[in-house]
């Protein structure tokens, strides 16, 4: 809206109210009404011209600043343009001028490798030629080396080849057998050093105990009250104990004889008792045997539960305890059967825990490895064989199992302490003053080993040595090769094993040497 609309309008509402005003005034005082109506008309009218030119210069001033500011922004949004656009016009400029210079770089660089290519063909023919020239000379190098060798070039590569590949092979062997030497040589040294620091630190309690088998008296008379009217008294005991007493000319003394050395116990207590008590008759010989017979049980078992408590062996099946407590009274070349089984326990538990293994369960399998010989009952199975049957029967841990029908090779060995015991077995059987042996039984067992080893073709001498425990045969080297010689040390341990007894092992040694002698004059 223009100022001077706004002005016509603000007058033309003045003039109206001036009239309104007048007609009230003209109804009281129409003429003083009329002049107050005009002069306020009038006033009205100046105020009303006042406010519009004041509005007027107010908007005309708003105008122009929002006019000024307008422009200002046009210029500046014009040239922020115009700056952009000069930057794109710059930028396709220099990209042009690169685009340029990278042309001329590559046409530069075709020409150089057109160059280069040109070059390199020279050579890869001058190359060629020669490698020709080469093959050629090589050619007849080989044919006159073939004119010479009288060998084709093949057959001399076949040669070579060959000659190569059996040299490489020797030295393959050679290598082979220096590193499994060596092995040896540590596991062996290895090994020494354990069984040593077992044995050395394991002292046996007792080194020999010998079951009871002479019952000695005061006197010869009693001799007479064993017997007996008509001999019933030491029929009696026999009949009770199951033992043959021996009385002969030797004197205070008669010789108690069984199999079974708990029965020889038995039978030793019984006769203890009667010639104490000095009543003899039949009647009062049952009356005793069967208290002893008690008696033993009791102390059989006192022994086997000690014995298990003492190596701090639990849940033991109580018939395996009884058979420990049997142990006592059984012996095995002279070495008390339970003195040996709680050594080789012993050191089964020290060697296992040297390796790093179960010493526990190496020291139960060592207890009970010989538990085979005290049965209650006669077999025929090998007491290794026995003795892993009432393992298994008692219902035992298999590697307890395994071992103790392993510890001579009967059975296979598949558990890591089944050679302990086997090893820990011979040390304690083979150790000075474990065993003993009647100077002609040693003899006679000593002479059949190297009879036996005689009897093969061959066989030049024989010398059985640490007493009894090694064979040493010694063969002729123009009838027995090499190979023969492993087989025959084979033979002769497998023939010992089957025809002869003897405590431990025997190791077997066939000795081959060739010797050529020359005498210079």
């Amino acid at each position: 809206m223009e100022p001077n609309t706004l002005t016509y309008i603000v007058g033309g509402i003045a003039l109206i109210l001036g009239i309104i005003a007048g007609k009230f005034i003209f109804a009281k005082d129409t003429t003083r009404k009329v002049e107050e109506a005009d002069a306020k008309a009038q006033s009205l009218m100046r105020e009303a011209e006042l406010r519009a030119e004041t509005l007027r210069k107010e908007k005309e001033l708003e105008a122009k600043e929002k006019f000024v500011q307008l422009k200002a922004n046009h210029d500046k949004e014009f040239m922020e343009r115009n700056r952009k656009a000069t930057d794109i016009e710059n930028r396709i400029r220099q990209r042009e001028l690169g685009i340029t210079q990278k042309e001329t770089t590559l046409e530069k660089q075709l020409k150089d490798n057109d160059a280069i290519k040109e070059n390199l063909t020279r050579q890869i023919d001058v190359v060629t030629l020669k490698r020709t020239e080469l093959e050629k000379h090589q050619e007849e190098h080989i044919r006159r080396l073939e004119k010479i060798a009288g060998l084709t070039a093949d057959e001399a590569r076949n040669q070579l080849i060959e000659s190569l590949r059996n040299e490489a092979h020797t030295q393959a062997i050679g290598i082979q057998q220096e590193i499994i030497d060596d092995a040896k040589q540590k596991a062996n040294k290895e090994a020494r050093k354990i069984i040593i620091q077992t044995i050395q630190r394991t002292a046996a309690e007792q080194a020999i105990e010998n079951s009871i088998t002479v019952f000695n008296l005061e006197s010869d008379e009693i001799k007479g009250q064993i017997i007996g009217r008509e001999g019933r008294n030491i029929r009696a005991i026999e009949a009770a104990t199951g033992v043959d007493l021996i009385v002969d000319d030797t004197p205070e003394a008669i010789i108690l004889s069984s199999f079974d050395p708990l029965r020889r116990e038995i039978a030793r207590l019984s006769l203890q008792r009667l010639v104490s008590d000095g009543r003899i008759h039949p009647a009062r010989i049952e009356e005793v045997v069967e208290k002893t017979k008690r008696q033993i049980e009791e102390q059989v078992m006192e022994i086997g539960e000690r014995t298990v408590i003492e190596l701090g062996i639990h849940g033991l099946h109580k018939e395996l305890v009884r058979m420990v407590g049997r142990m006592r009274f059984r012996s095995s070349y002279g070495q008390n059967l339970l003195m040996h089984s709680r050594e080789t326990a012993n050191l089964c538990a020290t060697m296992a825990a040297e390796l790093g293994l179960n010493p526990k369960l190496a020291k139960r399998a060592g207890l009970l490895h010989d538990i085979g010989k005290v049965p209650d009952e006669e077999s025929e199975l090998s007491h290794a064989l026995l003795g892993a049957k009432l393992a298994e029967k008692y219902g035992e841990n298999p590697a307890v199992i395994n071992a103790i029908g392993a510890h001579h090779d009967e059975m296979e060995m598949q558990y890591v302490i089944s050679p302990i015991i086997q090893a820990c077995d011979a040390i304690s059987g083979a150790r000075p003053g474990a065993r003993r042996e009647i100077m002609q039984q040693y003899l006679q067992r000593i002479k059949d080993l190297e009879n036996l080893a005689m009897a093969y073709t061959g066989v030049e001498k024989a010398y059985a040595i640490q007493a009894g425990r090694e064979l040493r045969v010694i063969v002729e080297a123009d009838k027995v090769s090499d190979a023969d010689s492993d087989k025959l040390s084979f033979e002769i341990a497998q023939k010992i094993e089957k025809e002869m007894t003897f405590p431990g092992q025997i190791k077997v040694t066939v000795i081959r040497e060739k010797r050529a002698v020359n005498v210079a004059r």
